[in-house]
């Protein structure tokens, strides 16, 4: 499908490719990986033909498709989000714009309508709304404007499109940065059934683990292919790079060896025409480069802040809700110390709530929130860039922090954070949103406070940067409290796990291995929004409940329980047999009604008959549409009464 073959680059002077070559096949799913600024991005821009090679070639097969999902910053318009999803091609485009600015009363829009029936819109349509419906649009959505929107869910539309077009190539830029964790199961379960070839870029070692049957990685201006997935590669690559050290370090020797042979003997006439041999011979040798070794993690110190009292901060009876919504009713909740909690659970369970509430972010509708003695509290989410000085430099706003800490500390640990070389005099007012996000983490690490509340802190760094930063939080002295969906990151901080689902708190005071055995989670990835159906541990009081029961009381309990799952599931299978059977009905409505269109065009005496039945069939397939629409908006609803 695609071949690239000796390619060079070079920018500014700085060589990123030099003789690398790439072979993507039908089916391959290949994440892209490499150290930041090492060609990644100009790989893609190589593939899409928005940057020629200084040497080299990029060929494509012929009528290949590509399609490309930017990191950020993908365009929308007046158009809904169900009309960008099913913008698959411009003539597709043309006929929905057509469509929207021209009364149903206006021929303009007949022909629009028309064409769009050739296209095969109706079922486009389908298509994208079920897969709007995985990436969480809810139904009343997907007839919005694009552009009322924020960025994220503006990347998701532009995903789906993507993934209605499919393309036979798939270019993906970071695409789980604007996915929650359900969404992105139900993502990763689509790509693995993908029929057309995937090249993704990201940091995310899950996701890498679930999509990927290769890993390419660039490294040492070269395109290094491997086998298998991100675990596998580590493995490959470790073993890799062992066998190159140890042929480096032979040739070393037999380099050494020679050398040893022609300074001693190549002034001696006997010897003289050994020696000019040996010399010849290292003429020849073809030299083996030692392995390029990975970035270290940079290690410094941060400022520790100041001890607080054993009880951090106490929730009582709290009351909180989004409207009709009810979050949390008699919470109660208490941080010690020293805790360090990932806080998991289903999305929309309350995780990101919890931690605002305990910032003070959210007036509480009833209950009290008690800080303990010298509490000092630091919230890390996205609206902490907008507390960013815009006129100052990354530097000057990196230093403007009550404890002083020395520039050039500052500058390490900035690098350390993707802000390097000349970087760190750029304007912050200029500065995208994933590196103001990595800007407003700097400066909370420079300063911390003695709890540290963290909303998906690794959005938008890259592996070194998130090994940065665990290194960072290992030093932290003070209580931390985070939500995160980076399984390597939760595993290398977390000493306990604080469960949230139905307004409740089950507490598992130990790591997430622990959480998981006694949880009995299948995957590491599915536990963290698992609504789980645990009971709190012995001796753990955090949101104990209000009234006690005795043990035939907790069977009938039991009983009703497992009657309200069996009658839920039973409601879900009749809705999915009744939405695939809509589908069915859709698909040979629309495959008569291109068959009534085509016999028009030659229909002669007959076209009278065939207007009529092309009437009554779209009708009909207006009102399956219906059907498909109040069916597929029911099954949230239907599923999350299963879910409680």
């Amino acid at each position: 499908m695609l071949t690239a073959s000796g390619l060079s680059k070079s920018y500014g002077g700085r060589a990123l490719f030099e003789d690398a070559s790439l072979q993507i096949n039908r089916g391959d799913r290949i994440g892209l990986i490499g150290a930041n600024g090492a060609g990644k991005s100009t790989l893609f821009s190589l593939i899409l033909k928005e940057a020629a090679p200084d040497e080299g070639t990029v060929a494509l097969e012929r009528n290949l498709t590509i399609g490309f999902l930017p990191q950020e910053s993908a365009p929308s318009g007046d158009e809904t989000v169900l009309e960008l999803a099913t913008n698959v091609s411009t003539a597709m485009e043309e006929a929905q714009r057509h469509m929207r600015e021209h009364t149903e009363e206006d021929p303009l829009h007949h022909e629009a309508a028309a064409r769009f029936a050739e296209l095969d819109g109706h079922s486009l349509q389908v298509k994208a709304k079920r897969i709007l419906s995985g990436l969480a649009f809810r139904e009343g959505d997907v007839n919005k404007p694009a552009r009322t929107l924020s960025g994220g869910w503006i990347m998701r539309a532009h995903l789906a499109r993507l993934l209605v077009m499919e393309p036979d190539i798939l270019m993906l830029d970071e695409p789980t940065n604007h996915l929650d964790l359900e969404s992105l199961g139900w993502f990763q379960s689509y790509l693995s059934k993908y029929a057309g070839a995937i090249l993704a870029i990201s940091h995310d070692r899950e996701f890498l683990n679930a999509i990927c049957v290769g890993i390419l990685e660039i490294r040492n201006r070269k395109l290094n292919r491997y086998r298998g997935n991100y675990d596998t590669y580590l493995a490959q690559k470790a073993a890799r790079e062992e066998q190159q050290w140890a042929a480096y370090k032979n040739q070393q020797r037999e380099i050494a060896e020679l050398q040893r042979f022609i300074d001693r003997f190549r002034a001696k006439a006997s010897k003289a025409s050994q020696a000019q041999d040996r010399i010849k011979q290292l003429d020849r040798m073809e030299r083996i480069e030692p392995p390029e070794r990975d970035e270290a993690t940079v290690h410094f110190s941060f400022p520790q802040p100041k001890r607080s009292g054993q009880r951090v901060i106490t929730l009582e009876g709290v009351r909180q809700a989004y409207g009709s919504h009810l979050v949390y009713e008699r919470l109660d909740l208490e941080v010690e110390r020293g805790q360090r909690s990932v806080l998991v659970g289903p999305n929309g369970a309350g995780k990101s709530t919890l931690l605002k509430i305990l910032a003070g972010m959210l007036p509480l509708e009833a209950g009290t929130v008690t800080p303990g003695h010298n509490l000092s509290i630091g919230y890390f989410a996205q609206h902490r860039t907008e507390m960013l000085d815009v006129k100052r430099t990354v530097l000057a706003e990196a230093m403007e922090t009550e404890t002083p800490v020395p520039e050039q500390n500052v500058r390490t640990i900035l690098g350390s954070f993707l802000f390097r070389g000349d970087d760190v005099f750029k304007p912050v007012g200029v500065l995208s949103g994933g590196e103001k996000s990595r800007l407003a983490l700097v400066k909370l690490l420079l300063n911390p406070p003695n709890l540290l509340l963290l909303d998906e802190p690794t959005t938008h760094l890259d592996m070194p940067s998130i090994d940065a930063l665990i290194g960072a939080l290992k030093q932290y002295e003070g209580t931390l409290l985070f939500v995160s969906h980076d399984v390597h990151f939760i595993r290398a901080l977390a000493s306990s796990v604080l469960h949230i689902s139905a307004g409740k708190l089950t507490p598992y005071a130990g790591d997430y291995q622990y959480y998981l055995d006694k949880s009995g989670s299948l995957s590491e990835r599915a536990a963290l929004v698992a609504p789980g159906d645990y009971r709190p541990e012995a001796g753990v009081t955090a949101s104990a409940p209000r009234v006690k029961m005795g043990l035939k009381e907790i069977k009938e309990q039991r009983r009703a329980e497992a009657e309200a799952r069996k009658a839920a599931n039973k409601l879900i299978r009749d809705a999915q047999a009744r939405l695939k059977a809509a589908e069915e009905e859709i698909t040979g409505l629309e495959s008569r009604q291109r068959e009534l269109v085509s016999e028009l065009e030659t229909s002669g005496g007959r076209a009278f008959e065939l207007n009529r039945e092309l009437a009554t069939l779209q009708e009909r397939l207006s009102n399956v549409m219906e059907e498909w629409e109040r069916i597929s908006a029911s099954l949230p609803d239907v599923e999350s009464e299963k879910l409680d």
